[in-house]
């Protein structure tokens, strides 16, 4: 009889809840396969626009926006982690949208469409908690213009949050200062030919994680060639920590010594960028120490989606 019930308790179907469950964790995984693994691909500002989803603390931009309609500006990260708000008239009427947000979908370019279609027509005043894109939201294309350069703008801290002139309430003044006391000092490293190369001063030690635009796997090949050749580096007080992958593209971190300004680091990217070129340009099959640093490379990447 024991036997009977175990049986019988074992054919019992299961719940629908498991069941639906299922689906819908199947559902989400196709819609994330189907999504654009590289959302930024073809436009001017992509490597910095990866920087500022993922990493960069303070930071802003004037979008190029296609047709009529008021101009938005691109932010890292909006008061409250909303996708969107519009300053009152009286404020001068400005529009923001965020990239680092509270609630996302897994097309970050559809999110970004639909913050700035909302944008370009919300009203003064109105807020954005989140975007919700569908069949009816524009390619991010046809909302801002591709090929325009992306002009960024570093704050080093986000009073920028606060239109000049106002009196701010107790609890954003509040808000304004959480923020900043979180942020680590960053900066993005000017050098001519040199994109998306972005400082930050973590405490202990400084960082630059330098997103660049090159297929990922082209990308990682070189790496391993430069650093067989022993060149991965960017000189006295730098060391390579490893990469990682995001959006599409391959951003490799130098630890650095912290005492150096973040601009003293321009030469030496110019002079790794041109290793990298001619490591690039080089479609002969990798050595058995490029293997060998492929491999070790590849035990140091991790990949952000």
């Amino acid at each position: 009889m024991v036997a009977v019930g175990r049986r019988n308790r074992h054919n019992q179907p299961k719940s629908g809840g498991n069941r639906r469950a299922k689906l819908a964790a199947r559902a989400a995984e196709r819609e994330e396969l189907s999504v654009d693994p590289r959302p930024f691909a073809g436009f001017a500002g992509e490597c910095d626009m990866v920087a500022m989803r993922e990493f960069v603390p303070s930071a802003t931009a004037r979008l190029t926006t296609v047709g009529d309609g008021r101009d938005v500006t691109v932010a890292t990260v909006l008061p409250g982690a909303i996708a969107g708000l519009v300053r009152d008239p009286e404020l001068g009427g400005e529009a923001f949208v965020g990239l680092q947000v509270q609630v996302h979908g897994p097309d970050v370019a559809a999110d970004l469409a639909y913050a700035v279609d909302w944008a370009r027509r919300a009203g003064g005043g109105e807020t954005l908690s989140s975007a919700h894109p569908d069949d009816t939201t524009p390619a991010l294309s046809d909302v801002v213009v591709p090929d325009a350069p992306l002009e960024v703008v570093v704050h080093d801290d986000f009073a920028w949050w606060v239109a000049d002139g106002v009196e701010v309430r107790p609890e954003i003044a509040q808000a304004v200062r959480n923020a900043n006391e979180a942020m680590m000092p960053s900066a993005r490293v000017e050098a001519e030919g040199i994109e998306a190369a972005w400082w930050v001063d973590a405490g202990e030690k400084a960082h630059i994680r330098w997103v660049r635009p090159e297929d990922e796997d082209a990308l990682f090949e070189a790496l391993a060639r430069v650093h067989a050749a022993g060149g991965l580096d960017l000189g006295e007080g730098s060391r390579f920590a490893g990469s990682f992958r995001t959006h599409g593209v391959l951003v490799p971190v130098f630890d650095l010594d912290r005492e150096m300004h973040h601009q003293e680091w321009a030469d030496a990217l110019r002079t790794l960028d041109a290793r990298l070129a001619e490591a690039l340009a080089d479609d002969s099959p990798l050595s058995s120490a490029e293997r060998s640093s492929r491999d070790g490379l590849r035990a140091r990447q991790v990949t952000l989606r």
